[in-house]
């Protein structure tokens, strides 16, 4: 039947759902395919001697900038997400976006210092217009027909899953093998593939994303909702001061250390014995405690209580961030210089026949959703089709020749970003168990689960603890810990993601007011962005612990920081419920 608000006819045409739903799959897949195959090169390249292609830089330095480039992709999706809301509309946003992110990894497959950050910046800016929009689409999409969105949700972030799998399994396998810029490029090629097929089909949306509700469209107070709490003159000074110093801070950090002091925006603010930029972060924070300090206490008992249960979640979501990152930075320089990769007899061969069913039963699955989507939209939008089958055969092309490279070799070298394709791998095998226990009688409660995905992420930590256990203080290149440590790694990582990462926006929806959600929404990308950033500042003191205790001390160090956390969020249960009002 026909959705009367947006224009667009919604009847399911493919495993139930309506063609537009596997366009926004699709062009998410190629997305997602470009940022992570990309990233899983990042801190490689940065560090790589000279000799081999990289910059031969110290890995502290690489750290900082990865944090800052991860946090700021989080941060611009509150830029995108207003120039959507109120200038441009999803759609323009979303190929915008994409359009920036095409140029930011060609501008890194030129490899020049000039190019890596102008590429890095046009990906930041992308990543913000691209990211929020695509599920706003699908919201505006299924507003009428509420019963159908969690399925479409689940169908779309298949994608993102599937797309984050290739791109780590195929731009990380290139990169390694055959040269960063490779690997950097194709993950432009893909998303321009993205962009183009999304462009040419985009008037299968109808009205959807075509531009911004007017003012008199915008969602009214509700009754029984709390009085609004407009941003007083003194609120907003503080909010400015916080973001204007902490996006200093954050950009300033990588810039100072590169250029070893020499360009330090901060270096002058030091006040007794701290540091300029200590000073700098410390004062953006005071800024954003204050705010919400003044803030908080204005609003009604029920919502003040609730949106302190959101700030509560926020805390523990930054650290788990900061924590299950260490995936693309020091977990994989880990398993590029400690641990033992190549293989040969038995082990070898079942490292390839694991990898080729990993490679082409996805790739089969996702071969048949498309032909299914080409029945039903190839009649109107026949290029759109065409651009999707092209990207197809080469990403089929570029698997089987990876996979007949690595059967024709008697040793076979694992890839140190392979083992970040677990991560996806793992999602897609596990996703539909842990769906089914939020359903079931025992279900546990909000603290719980972020109980679990702390505990989760600290076995995880102290799995790759007591691998390294051998590695001694500051050896380097010491390829002897066996792959299975990370197998596990990853395996208790992303049990432990599952538990928090795909509830934590949902009890933001909950808990607060609908129309404080976007607001909302921007101060928990805020946090999961401080998270993205402190990961790299863990990965930086990676190096100075490694040298003087070992490496297992860090991650010692870390285990206990999430079962710190676990135990934190069980014992403040009683609390928090209360806080909550009766959601869960």
């Amino acid at each position: 039947m026909a959705n009367s608000a947006t224009g667009v006819e919604i009847k399911p045409e493919v495993l139930g759902h309506p063609s537009q739903l596997f366009v926004l799959f699709f062009t998410e897949m190629w997305e997602r395919f470009s940022y992570y195959g990309m990233r899983a090169l990042l801190v490689m390249f940065f560090t790589a001697s000279l000799m081999d292609g990289g910059w031969g830089w110290p890995k502290e330095h690489a750290y900082a900038i990865f944090g800052t480039y991860t946090s700021l992709v989080y941060l611009s999706t509150i830029l995108g997400g207003y120039m959507a809301d109120k200038i441009i509309g999803y759609r323009w946003a979303v190929v915008v976006g994409a359009l920036l992110m095409t140029i930011g990894h060609g501008c890194m497959a030129i490899e020049t210092p000039f190019f890596i950050y102008a590429g890095l910046t046009a990906l930041v800016f992308g990543s913000g217009f691209f990211k929020p929009n695509m599920t706003s689409i699908i919201s505006e999409m299924y507003k009428n027909h509420p019963e159908k969105k969690d399925g479409a949700y689940t169908i779309f972030y298949m994608g993102v899953n599937a797309g984050a799998f290739l791109g780590i399994l195929l731009c990380g396998y290139l990169g390694e093998t055959v040269g960063w810029s490779i690997g950097f490029g194709l993950a432009g090629i893909f998303m321009l593939f993205g962009l183009l097929q999304f462009w040419l089909a985009q008037d299968i949306f109808g009205n959807i994303g075509l531009k911004p509700a007017k003012a008199d469209e915008l969602r009214a107070l509700e009754e029984g909702e709390a009085k609004r709490n407009p941003f007083t003159t003194l609120d907003k000074v503080f909010a400015a001061l916080a973001a204007v110093l902490g996006l200093v801070w954050i950009i300033n950090d990588p810039v100072s250390k590169i250029s070893n002091g020499a360009t330090n925006i901060a270096g002058s603010l030091g006040i007794g014995g701290v540091s300029g930029p200590n000073v700098l972060i410390l004062t953006a924070l005071a800024c954003f405690i204050i705010v919400l300090v003044m803030r908080i206490p204005r609003y009604d008992k029920v919502t003040r209580d609730r949106m302190l249960a959101v700030i509560f979640f926020a805390i523990i979501t930054t650290f788990f961030w900061a924590l299950f990152e260490q995936a693309p930075g020091s977990l994989t320089i880990f398993a590029k210089e400690h641990t033992n990769r190549i293989l040969d007899g038995n082990s070898a061969l079942t490292f390839k026949i694991v990898n080729s069913l990993m490679t082409i039963i996805p790739l089969g699955i996702i071969t048949y959703v498309l032909t299914r989507l080409f029945k039903q939209t190839f009649a109107k939008y026949a290029m759109s089709n065409i651009v999707l089958a092209l990207s197809f055969v080469i990403i089929w092309g570029i698997s089987l020749w990876m996979l007949k490279t690595q059967f024709a070799q008697d040793t076979t070298e694992v890839p140190a970003s392979w083992f970040g394709v677990l991560n996806s791998l793992y999602i897609i095998a596990f996703a539909p168990l842990f769906s089914k226990w939020w359903e079931s009688k025992y279900n546990p409660n909000a603290n719980m689960k972020y109980a679990i995905g702390m505990l989760l992420l600290g076995i995880g930590m102290a799995v790759v603890a007591i691998g390294s256990a051998g590695i001694k203080p500051g050896a380097a290149m010491t390829a002897g810990v066996s792959v299975f440590w990370l197998v596990f790694v990853y395996l208790f990582h992303t049990l432990g993601e599952l538990c928090v990462s795909p509830v934590a926006l949902s009890y933001v929806s909950k808990l607060v007011p609908g129309r404080m959600i976007a607001f909302m929404f921007a101060m928990w990308y805020i946090a999961v962005a401080i998270g993205m950033k402190l990961a790299g500042v863990f990965g930086e003191m990676s190096e100075g612990i490694a040298a003087e205790h070992g490496l297992s001390h860090f991650f010692w160090i870390l285990t206990a920081v999430a079962v710190g956390f676990a135990v934190f969020a069980a014992v403040m249960t009683p609390l928090v419920k209360k806080l909550m009002h009766g959601i869960r």
